[in-house]
């Protein structure tokens, strides 16, 4: 199976290696990659938003399947572009990305399949902003209703800030708070039929604590032991089939991976919000810990026959992931910054941890140098969540990265929970 997969960030890289490690995969191609999937796959420099351009690489390297990662790719139509060629792509079409593309689709989704969520306003004019605003009063939760690279939405005590944010929208959802913990769960649909991977939580402010601005996310790790363990089940039943169902019905189905952005409140399950790609860096500890190849999985839905497929395998390890971010993440992130001590994690950490590029790229001396926010994804497993922390700072301490930052405190709360629990 010769596979494509297009985007440049840590999840691509994870994707990336994952599908090196399918025995079934035979040739791996990254349009237009970093500098770490660089090691594993052949990079094309194509625009990823260009469909035309990423059908017609596809077709001239006879690709068996296309992996759409980004989630504007998939908004732009780049898997529809993909599909018209007749090459199977695991990715949902323009409209069915519309889940993630737009957030007043994806309540009106919901309430017509009676998924649980927050109550919410759609809003394109001051007047409605501040109806809503004291309607549902403080914590204030406002989002854009468009995309903005996980950056688009402002929870704050502070009317006048999310005031501020509400009017540089075009269109704004404003909606109750949700309190309780968040959980991400993903599931690789066709269509029809669904499968849940194993849920992660991420950790979207920038500093410890839980503190500063959201980001993309600074981290992530899995399994969840404080979870019940009847959850996956539940948000199956509630929200991932009759998601699936109802875009199957509208005419639009739903064919990739369906991320489910959860908050377990007090009143019970509700969906924060929908994507329509795997979540960064939620991925890199996901597919840390799927045994089942993932060439094949993906290539099942993406040719409809995910329900021929045998149950999902996965290790018992956990896995935690760190983000190592450039100076001044998330505003205006310095690039261009020396990358140094990757060689040292591959010599001394490897198998067990392992970096995944996000923001880099190579100079003309082969220096690997930041190219972006977020720069890398420092990943590492072991038999608890204790052992994938201190494996995975272990490895980022010996990165080098002027100016960088990353949170010390990924996981530390539920890793200590786990180890004071009875017969823990």
């Amino acid at each position: 199976m010769k596979v494509l997969v297009i985007g440049g960030g840590a999840r691509e890289h994870a994707l990336c290696r994952s599908l090196s490690l399918d025995p079934d995969v035979t040739a791996l191609h990254c349009a237009p990659g970093n500098a770490g999937i660089a090691e594993v796959a052949e990079l094309h420099g194509v625009d990823a938003l260009d469909g035309a351009a990423v059908a017609e690489l596809a077709a001239g390297l006879e690709a068996d399947l296309v992996v759409v990662g980004p989630e504007a790719p998939l908004v732009a139509g780049v898997a529809d572009a993909v599909r018209a060629r007749g090459i199977p792509v695991f990715g949902p079409s323009a409209q069915a990305a519309q889940l993630e593309g737009s957030k007043a689709f994806a309540k009106d989704v919901m309430a017509t399949a009676a998924v649980p969520t927050a109550r919410s306003y759609v809003c394109t004019t001051p007047e409605e902003i501040d109806e809503a605003l004291d309607a549902f009063g403080a914590p204030y939760v406002v989002k854009d209703d468009g995309l903005a690279a996980g950056k688009g939405v402002v929870v704050t005590e502070d009317v006048e800030v999310a005031r501020a944010h509400a009017l540089a929208c075009d269109r704004v959802v404003i909606e109750e708070f949700l309190d309780g913990p968040e959980v991400s769960l993903f599931a690789i649909t066709d269509g029809e039929s669904v499968v849940p991977l194993q849920p992660a939580q991420d950790f979207k402010r920038a500093y410890d604590g839980d503190q500063g601005p959201n980001t993309g996310g600074m981290g992530a790790y899995s399994p969840l032991p404080w979870a019940d363990p009847k959850l996956v089940d539940e948000v199956m039943a509630t929200v991932l089939q009759p998601t699936v169902d109802e875009l199957r019905r509208r005419g639009t189905p739903f064919s990739g991976l369906l991320y489910a952005g959860l908050a377990i409140t007090s009143r019970g399950v509700r969906v924060i919000e929908f994507n329509a790609r795997f979540g960064d860096p939620e991925t890199q500890v996901v597919l840390a810990r799927l045994k089942t190849p993932l060439g094949g999985l993906l290539r099942a839905a993406a040719t409809g026959e995910l329900a021929a497929l045998p149950p999902l395998r996965w290790s018992d390890d956990a896995a935690v992931t760190v983000v190592i971010a450039s100076h001044n993440y998330p505003d205006t992130p310095r690039t261009g910054d020396a990358v140094e001590g990757l060689a040292e994690v591959a010599e001394q950490d490897a198998p067990e941890a392992y970096v995944l590029h996000a923001g880099t790229r190579r100079d003309d001396s082969g220096a690997v140098l930041s190219a972006g926010g977020r720069v890398l994804s420092v990943t590492a497993t072991g038999a608890d969540l204790t052992t994938a922390r201190q494996r995975a700072y272990r490895a980022v301490g010996r990165i080098s990265l002027d100016g960088s930052q990353h949170r010390t405190d990924i996981a530390a709360k539920v890793a200590d929970e786990a180890a004071q629990a009875p017969g823990a």
